[in-house]
């Protein structure tokens, strides 16, 4: 079996591999063949990739290239996860926004709305592509901001492109352990909204929803990462478990301010992170992969860091759980075993969530088996949290078709829809101001 990784000279590359080269895969991948622009980071990632075969068990063929077709060709899956612009684009996404006194993040707010222009087109020729050269092969994309991407990619490949990420099934997860569900438990449970803007709603074990009592519980919820984000009165208030990233939704005078004053974005701590270790592990290939768990390591820890205390650190429980490229191999693995397996996953509505479009990309848990991606209906939104939900997707479908048309008018309105934007002048400032700071972004509009 083939997996072609679009953006293969990536940082997270190493972690893909090292989970289909595991003992424990599900499914054996024959060879992985990386594909990017860059033939240094392909160099470098070469160097970590080989390094890390000598201690997998299963260790797949590692190809490289820059030729899109040539790539793709005999492809079973496909993983898309390409960063257009680097993290230089990622701190400019970040600070154009702050400079003008909202959010700036990378994947919510008008930081989300910038990084999809300029990913848009290359996700769409990606979507071309493999509906030519390897028609029958899965996409999955890892490519940021999921929700709105994979929708894009829909309008091409249909059903066989999924969006993933790894904070739903991590929140699931936390909740269970939570809860002390003991080992071979049912576990069902629901899940409902976009991605990075969603709530586990239920969770039953063995028939028992658990979800109000571990609510109701303040030292059970202080095990969730995501409830001491957001603070237990507001988890207890709405009555369910939110995603980490509500936390800007919630708090967002406070992120933005956190982030406004501080040293470095995240973003910039990246860019410096990621770009001293290209630099060494070129200089030093025979080390490359021990400084990339160095730096993986920092990375981790420095996760949504805005949302914490000065000097807290986040818990190794929190660390773990799997991250995308755990999420993507259950995926591979339903798809190519047909044994079921229940996952959240972005992914067409087509009536699964009441109150947006069918066309609309939700994120809701699916059954995935041999006959593809099935989504199940889940109980309507309500109030708040239906309309938060409804104003950011109309935020991405305006910008969807700002993108197809080239409309610097409909990106102004796609800006000015979120709920993150609190003026319109602000607005049409961002979209200026993206437009001059990031040359893909205005090649995109103009």
């Amino acid at each position: 079996m083939k997996l072609v990784l679009v953006g293969g000279g990536g940082f997270r590359v190493p972690q893909v591999v090292e989970a289909v080269g595991a003992a424990d895969a599900a499914v054996r991948v024959d060879e992985v063949h990386l594909l990017d622009p860059s033939p240094e980071r392909l160099g470098v990632m070469r160097s970590v990739l080989d390094q890390l075969a000598q201690r997998l068990p299963h260790p797949p063929r590692v190809s490289v290239g820059s030729d899109l077709d040539e790539g793709l060709r005999g492809a079973d899956f496909v993983f898309s996860a390409m960063r257009v612009g680097g993290t230089a684009g990622r701190v400019l996404d970040e600070r154009v926004a702050l400079d003008l006194g909202v959010l700036g993040q990378e994947t919510v707010g008008p930081g989300g709305l910038s990084y999809a222009l300029r990913t848009l087109p290359h996700a769409r020729h990606l979507a071309e592509r493999v509906r030519a050269v390897a028609p029958d092969a899965w996409t999955i994309s890892f490519t940021n901001p999921a929700g709105v991407v994979t929708e894009a990619m829909r309008a091409v490949l249909g059903e066989r492109v999924v969006g993933i990420c790894d904070t739903p099934i991590g929140l699931v997860r936390k909740a269970v352990r939570a809860v002390g569900a003991p080992p071979g438990a049912d576990v069902s449970f629901d899940y409902a909204g976009l991605n990075h803007l969603g709530w586990l709603r239920s969770l039953r074990v063995d028939g028992e929803d658990r979800l109000p009592a571990l609510l109701a519980d303040d030292d059970a919820l202080d095990a969730v990462e995501e409830a001491r984000l957001l603070g237990p009165d507001w988890v207890r208030a709405t009555g369910a478990l939110p995603n980490e990233y509500l936390y800007y939704y919630s708090f967002p005078r406070e992120a933005t301010e956190t982030l406004r004053t501080a040293t470095q974005t995240r973003g910039q701590v990246l860019d410096a992170q990621q770009g001293d270790f290209y630099a060494r592990a070129a200089a030093h290939p025979e080390r490359a992969l021990e400084t990339w768990e160095q730096v993986h390591a920092a990375r981790e820890a420095g996760y949504m860091a805005e949302s914490r205390g000065a000097d807290e650190e986040r818990r190794a429980e929190d660390v773990t759980g799997g991250g995308y490229q755990r999420v993507a191999l259950d995926l591979m693995a339903a798809l190519v075993t047909g044994r079921p397996a229940t996952m959240v996953l972005d992914v067409g509505n087509d009536g699964a969530l009441p109150g947006l479009p069918d066309d609309a990309v939700v994120e809701v848990p699916c059954t995935v088996d041999a006959d593809g991606v099935h989504p199940h209906p889940v109980a309507p939104l309500a109030g708040d949290m239906l309309g938060l939900v409804q104003q950011v997707k109309a935020s991405e479908q305006l910008l969807l078709e700002a993108s197809l048309t080239r409309s610097r008018e409909l990106a102004w309105r796609a800006f000015a829809a979120h709920p993150l934007v609190d003026s319109v002048a602000v607005a049409r400032r961002l979209v200026d101001g993206y437009r001059t700071a990031i040359p893909e972004v205005g090649r995109a509009l103009d």
